[in-house]
């Protein structure tokens, strides 16, 4: 199994968090970077139950390893009491570095422990960019299996991603009792995907799954805590045009995405594959935001009108409109959402990411092949390509 570097840099002497889904390399990443710290899994059942029975026993493991300066404790959200612990530990100006591991900060939540008060960062780890994986990037396999590394990494990425999916729905959210009916939670998986790069509309998600309104609402927070879903919000500073007030949703992955949109005989060509590209940037797009010093902000633009940009990317340097195409011949339609944003905000940098292999001009704004655009993007560098 190859060892890819990621862009994920953790701090070095402050405790943290680091959340992420299942298979985004968690555990593995991190007996890479604290190869000599105290390791207690909450994976295995043994460790589970003896710290539920008893949190304090962190302080026997403390007291009988005191030369280890770092200490990482794996699905922390299994046993939240064990917070209470380390936080104590903390306040008494131990010197030690807890590393802090979840898929989810739900249930820490929902048991009342805090999240350290401020004491530990948060981090977010997410599936592979393509830069990660550099010259072994397989546009096509990745937008058929996605970017999780789990998924990256196996012989049969069909057989595993269905199982990962299947995973979840067991350990995640039935396991965790986060829903009383896992069949309805398994059909709404699949009716969302419906809305993967779209406007959300929980009524209609409602009426495919043939559930409640409030309980869509409820599954759609469920999703969101367990990082298994972008929202993004729609560009209004300064806006000079009438503009829709919806988020947009994505599932966090193209690869989950594909898995659960179901399929059939009248599905247009494209369909599928229009709103896999598009997440696919994105997701490289959030990775690239959350391993960046500076962050920026990242949205969508869309007006009554329906002119429509899929990303805006915003921040103290910068203002950055990407639209993304299924296409390998772009025309003059394909850059008309694009060409009324720059009329509003005309200090923009405009791209059209398209399926082609080379750099092009369309009425003056750039189109540029999406291999290139994920392959250039780097954190702490513009996602901006020049022409």
């Amino acid at each position: 199994m190859r060892d890819y570097t990621r862009f994920f840099q953790p701090a070095t002497e402050q405790s943290f968090f680091l959340f992420g889904p299942r298979g985004t390399g968690k555990s593995t990443l991190m007996r890479k970077l604290f190869k000599d710290a105290l390791w207690i899994d909450f994976l295995k059942p043994q460790t589970e139950r003896t710290f539920t029975a008893k949190p304090e026993t962190l302080y026997d493991f403390l007291a009988a390893n005191k030369s280890v300066r770092q200490v990482v404790i794996d699905e922390v959200q299994k046993v939240p009491a064990v917070l209470t612990v380390v936080h104590d530990n903390i306040e008494s100006k131990d010197a030690r570095q807890f590393i802090l591991t979840g898929s989810s900060a739900r249930k820490i939540k929902r048991s009342g422990a805090d999240l350290l008060a401020g004491r530990a960062l948060n981090y977010t780890l997410h599936p592979f960019m393509a830069t990660e994986l550099g010259h072994d990037f397989d546009l096509a396999q990745a937008l058929e299996f996605g970017l999780l590394p789990l998924i990256n990494q196996a012989q049969d990425k069909e057989e595993v991603l269905q199982a990962y999916i299947s995973l979840y729905l067991k350990e995640e959210v039935q396991a965790e009792g986060l829903v009383r009916n896992i069949a309805s939670f398994a059909r709404f998986l699949e009716g969302f995907s419906f809305s993967h790069g779209s406007v959300l509309n929980t009524t209609n998600v409602a009426k495919e799954c043939e559930v409640a309104r409030k309980t869509v609402e409820n599954y759609i927070s469920i999703l969101s805590d367990l990082l298994l879903m972008y929202e993004l919000p729609v560009f209004s500073k300064h806006a000079k045009r009438d503009l829709i007030k919806s988020n947009k949703v994505y599932y966090f992955d193209a690869g989950v995405y594909n898995a659960l949109r179901p399929k059939g005989f009248l599905d247009q060509p494209g369909s599928i594959v229009g709103p896999s590209l598009e997440g696919l940037v994105l997701q490289n797009l959030i990775a690239w935001n959350d391993y960046s010093k500076n962050k920026s902000q990242i949205y969508y633009w869309h007006t009554r009108s329906d002119l429509e940009v899929d990303f805006i990317i915003y921040n103290a340097n910068e203002l950055i409109a990407i639209e993304v195409k299924n296409t390998k011949n772009p025309c003059p339609d394909d850059v008309k959402s694009l060409r009324a944003f720059l009329q509003d905000y005309p200090m923009a940098k405009c791209m059209l990411l398209y399926m082609g292999d080379t750099k092009r001009l369309q009425r003056n704004i750039l189109c540029l092949p999406v291999k290139d655009f994920l392959m250039n993007l780097f954190p702490d560098k513009s996602c901006a390509i020049e022409p």
